[in-house]
This record gives C-alpha cells, structure tokens and sequence, in this order.
C-alpha cells in the first residue's frame, strides 16, 4: 500500500521539483508512528525527504521506517518519550550522526486527557503542557545550532519549523481546558520562533487541525488509550459510535460535510514545510474542511 501511494503521490510532482518538493532534506517529525505523524512521514520520504521517525512505540516507528524504505525512501527510527529530559539531545544527535543535518522539525507528538474542569487535577492539567508545550521547545532549542546557520549556503537553503496545535487552543473545548491552554501555547511558541529565527531563513508556522480521524478522535473505550509512566489514559471522545474513526462519515457542521484524514492532515504540514510556503511564517493554518468559519 506504501509503495502505491508514494507511486501515486509521485506522479503528481511538479516540473520544478522533479525528485520531490523536499529532495535531499532531512525532517523530524514525532509522534510518527500512527495518524497523522505516521502519514507525514511517508508522504515526506514520497517528496524526497530522508525522515527520522520519533515516538514513544519504538516497534512502531520502525514498522514506519521499514514501510518507508520498501517504498524506496530513507528514514531511521529514534524511539523514546519526548518528555524526557534527555530525549531532545538523543533525537537531533541522532538524526545529525545519521544524516549530518538539520532542514525540518515537525513536533506532532501528542494526546488529550480530557476533563472538565472543576475536576481535573494539577497533574492533569500539567501533563498537557509538558507533552505540547515544554516537550516542543526542548527539542526546538536542541536544533539551534544546526537551524540558526551563519553560512550563506546552509541559510539559502529550505528549513522550517511546523508545530501542531489544535481548533481546541483557538477556540477551547468542553472538557480540554488542559489540552486548549496548551495548544494556544503552540501558537506562541511558533510566532516567537518566527520572529528570532526568521534572520536565519528558517520560517516556523503552525497547523491548526479541526476533526481529523485518528484515535484521539475515535471513540473513547478501554482499548483507545495511551500509557504514560506506567498509567493508562483513554483517549478519543465518550458517545462516538463504535470506535472505529474510519466509519464516521456525516458531518453537518462542516462546510465539507465529512471529518478530515491523516493524509489530508499530512499534506497540510507538507504546504509548509515545502517551497511553496517559502514566504510564510509565523502564520497559523486551519485545516478543518471549513468548519467554525
């Protein structure tokens, strides 16, 4: 299925980037091993791109990494929390040992731990900040000697940063008071990375994404969940029909009148990482098949 889609998206590459929108870059994405984390990286390692696969499955990640190189592409495999306070240094050393540069991160690592708020606890609260905000920024400061290039041959080339975040950080969300404040983070963060490292030709923008199927959109019962130091948090949203995202179709309150997919998701992040968003920076991208307009 990689290869047919890799096939696919290849013959649809433009005359101007005959070899793939992304030919010869290196890009971080985490969070890589399912949804839309997964669909990035094969659709960047499609556009030429040799990819490091970060999550914290690390068998997962390298199912990606091998889907990738049947396909034909490049990509190793950096498993571990992106919490942890040696993981930043772990992934961009390896990624550099691997590869000998830096041109994108993609920091789409992540979960919600819903609820409401007069019944959330600190330590629910705090994790969504660790997870979406400090998780990012650890791993953003790592790269500073690799993105904040003086040499005019690195600083003429294509670099960026896209973080996600989320319409619950742009408008908030019943029962994600935790998960909205941290994804409001992400656009600060980004605006601020924008304004820094903008002198360094490296330009950082954030997706927005509305309801894109993924677990985190599923229905939430005991085999949707995630594990964090040894406890098990159940994702998805409680009522959504039988768990399997894939089946849900009707959408009357977007314009589309369907959720988005981990694909279209992925080719979001794609426009601006790519050289078809090489003037755009510190902007926020919506990706919600119009929904909240």
């Amino acid at each position: 299925m990689a290869a047919a889609r890799l096939s696919s998206i290849a013959s649809h590459l433009t005359a101007s980037a005959p070899k793939g929108l992304l030919a010869g870059e290196v890009a971080i994405i985490t969070g890589a091993a399912q949804g839309i984390g997964r669909a990035t990286a094969i659709l960047f390692a499609a556009e030429g791109a040799k990819v490091v696969v970060a999550d914290l499955d690390a068998a997962k990640a390298e199912a990606v990494v091998q889907e990738i190189k049947k396909a034909g592409g490049t990509a190793i495999a950096v498993g571990g929390d992106v919490t942890a306070a040696d993981y930043p240094k772990k992934l961009i050393g390896a990624t550099i040992e691997a590869f000998g540069s830096l041109n994108h991160i993609i920091n789409n690592a992540g979960f919600t731990f819903d609820k409401m708020l007069h019944t959330m606890s600190d330590e629910t609260f705090e994790l969504m900040l660790k997870v979406h905000n400090t998780a990012p920024f650890r791993i953003i400061r790592e790269a500073a000697p690799y993105l904040r290039a003086k040499d005019p041959a690195v600083i003429s080339t294509n670099r960026s940063i896209v973080n996600v975040s989320s319409t619950s950080g742009l408008h908030g969300n019943v029962g994600q008071a935790n998960y909205a404040v941290a994804k409001a983070g992400v656009v600060g963060l980004t605006k601020t990375i924008s304004k820094e490292w903008g002198a360094f030709n490296v330009r950082a923008n954030t997706v927005a994404f509305g309801w894109i199927l993924t677990r985190l959109t599923a229905a939430k019962d005991s085999d949707n969940s995630i594990e964090i130091d040894g406890k098990k948090i159940a994702l998805g949203i409680p009522g959504r029909g039988n768990g399997k995202a894939n089946e849900v179709t009707a959408a009357p309150d977007i314009p589309l009148g369907r959720p988005g997919t981990a694909e279209e998701g992925a080719k979001a992040i794609l426009f601006l990482a790519s050289p078809l968003a090489s003037y755009i920076s510190g902007h926020t991208l919506e990706v919600t098949g119009g929904r909240g307009i």
